[in-house]
């Protein structure tokens, strides 16, 4: 694949957690974030994007969102666990992924807020008009994805440089 082709992210927030008595790296899905993380798949395989790698919290919730909406796709990807997401600043997120190989074109990071939402607002440097009015105004709730495009290789990801192409949140 060449750098010149455009690459995808989509950034991808956990569903719905529970609040047990457990430290907040343990928490697991609600009922309706077991709902929303399907449902949240089923739209990411409807986009068509044939994704090359996932990059997941190790968080409980985030890896149940990701084992519900996977099961949707048709192929799934490379998945790594990354401990680093969990509680990660935009510039961190962005470090992270401008360690990504060349070879991956589409990558789905499974995260956290507000980490996930400032990275998306972080990248995108234009966007659809449409995707930028429902971030603005859902924010970025639960189970929310935001895809973005961008030029170049992954060591060349910093803010601005990306595309928001699409937005979606489960409805409430």
């Amino acid at each position: 694949m060449s750098v010149a082709e455009p690459r995808r992210i989509v950034l991808f927030r956990h569903a719905k957690a529970d609040w047990p008595q457990v430290n907040d790296h343990e928490r697991p899905l609600a009922e309706r974030g077991r709902k929303d993380a399907a449902e949240a798949g089923r739209r990411l395989a409807d986009t068509g994007i044939p994704f090359d790698l996932a990059l997941c919290s190790t968080a409980t919730r985030t890896r149940e969102t990701w084992k519900l909406a996977v099961h949707e796709f048709a192929h799934r990807p490379r998945t790594v666990y990354e401990e680093r997401i969990y509680e990660a600043s935009p510039g961190e997120l962005i470090a992270l992924l401008n360690e990504t190989p060349d070879d991956a074109q589409n990558l789905l990071l499974i995260g956290h807020n507000p980490g996930v939402h400032g990275l998306a607002e972080v990248l995108a440097g234009s966007a659809e008009e449409e995707a930028r009015g429902r971030m603005t105004r859902r924010g970025f709730p639960a189970a929310a994805f935001a895809v973005l495009s961008f030029s170049g290789s992954w060591k060349s990801l910093e803010p601005g440089v990306a595309t928001l192409l699409d937005y979606w949140a489960p409805s409430d």
